[in-house]
């Protein structure tokens, strides 16, 4: 039984370090593991759409939502939706990976070349989604073997299932087979309309989902994946840099322009969503979201969770499918109940440890019976008091129940 339990922890650690713990193997090495043939029906949907084979794509990720979207160019060099998939896990909340182990997946903007590519991953297919970038950099944010991988199981990735990952990977190859050199990859909390701007507002991620909003927007404007660049610590989007000047992601922003007619069409997009944001407000007033938490979102996909018993398969479930909106009021009771349980386990734990190390010597030593001719250990520690007994309890018992 010990050998069993070691075991199988010793696989639940494996699959909780999943994304840092990522082989960098031969991307020539294909193992049979990846096809690279796409099934009648998306091929169906992409002469549908006026979409060749070897077109780019664009990858786009809605944690809250739960979702992974890849976009295709069309004949026209703009970008159509070809397939939506449910992301089967993600770790930790809303918001961006800020250091290594905060089992936070990356938000952002990120560059997907050849090379990120492993047909050989330990979870199935896998490829790095290039954390850290310009921008985490310039922040000093760590960490690394950021994923999208399959086996559905995450350490601060984004786990799909073997049967998805194999078609990204074949959508993927495809591409750059057809001459594209960076695929583009948007990873957002969440769909950054009005209502979820407003439900979000009060997160201390909100300033950078702002920032973030802007390639957000611009994409759903134009439907060609935004050039992006870093200075000034920010993230800036279809900017022209005057003559001469150069981005630099540490450095202060150089002079730029928007070009004219993204400048039109964002100017016109804004006043309709200023209009919306207002509306939004007084729909929500009083109210927040209340974000779930990991653990809550796994709740909510337990049954399914139920029905499989390979334990590399950790569905996480989505944010809008355990959490909800609240009363403000409410919301700030129940952070000062967290606060005060916290404090409450940290007391406890203090105590557990205190009498943990009480040295055995403050135990009374027993003394031999003088009334028998011969003493022994065990005659001995019948004559301590009984109630003294009950009352020293061995260390280990406190761990115990």
């Amino acid at each position: 039984m010990r050998l069993r339990h070691f075991v199988f922890m010793a696989l639940a650690a494996t699959f909780l370090t999943a994304c840092q713990q990522e082989d960098v193997l031969n991307v020539s090495r294909i193992e049979g593991k990846a096809s690279y043939r796409l099934s009648n029906d998306t091929l169906s949907r992409m002469a549908k759409l006026n979409m060749d084979q070897k077109s780019p794509i664009l990858i786009r990720i809605f944690k809250e939502e739960g979702v992974m979207e890849i976009w295709k160019a069309n004949t026209s060099n703009r970008y159509a939706m070809l397939k939506s998939y449910q992301i089967c896990a993600w770790s930790g909340m809303l918001g961006p990976k800020k250091k290594e182990g905060d089992r936070q997946a990356p938000e952002g903007f990120y560059d997907i070349t050849p090379s990120q590519m492993n047909p050989n991953s330990r979870y199935y297919l896998a490829f790095n989604v290039g954390f850290p970038n310009a921008y985490d950099r310039a922040l000093g944010r760590t960490g690394n073997n950021l994923m999208v991988h399959g086996a559905c199981s995450s350490s601060g990735c984004y786990s799909m299932t073997d049967a998805q990952v194999q078609e990204i990977f074949a959508l993927a190859h495809d591409a750059f087979d057809g001459g594209q050199t960076a695929i583009q990859l948007q990873a957002f909390p969440f769909r950054m309309t009005a209502e979820n701007m407003v439900k979000h507002k009060n997160n201390s991620n909100f300033d950078f989902w702002k920032m973030i909003k802007v390639g957000y927007d611009q994409f759903e404007i134009s439907h060609r994946p935004p050039v992006v660049n870093i200075c000034n610590h920010t993230y800036v989007f279809n900017q022209v840099a005057a003559p001469g000047a150069n981005f630099s992601p540490s450095a202060q922003c150089p002079a730029m322009s928007t070009p004219p007619d993204m400048a039109q069409a964002y100017a016109s997009f804004e006043a309709k969503y200023d209009q919306d944001y207002a509306a939004a407000e007084k729909k929500y007033a009083g109210y927040v979201w209340d974000e779930p938490t990991e653990a809550q979102r796994k709740a909510a996909v337990a049954k399914l969770k139920s029905k499989v018993s390979d334990i590399a398969f950790a569905p996480t479930g989505n944010g809008l499918q355990a959490g909800k909106m609240i009363k403000l009021e409410d919301l700030r009771t129940e952070e000062q109940k967290k606060v005060q349980a916290e404090a409450d386990k940290a007391l406890a734990e203090a105590a557990m440890k205190a009498a943990a190390k009480t040295d055995v010597a403050d135990v009374p030593v027993p003394q031999a019976n003088p009334a028998s001719t011969t003493s022994s250990v065990a005659t001995a520690y019948q004559d301590v008091p009984a109630g003294d007994d009950a009352n020293k309890k061995p260390f280990w018992k406190f761990w115990g129940n």
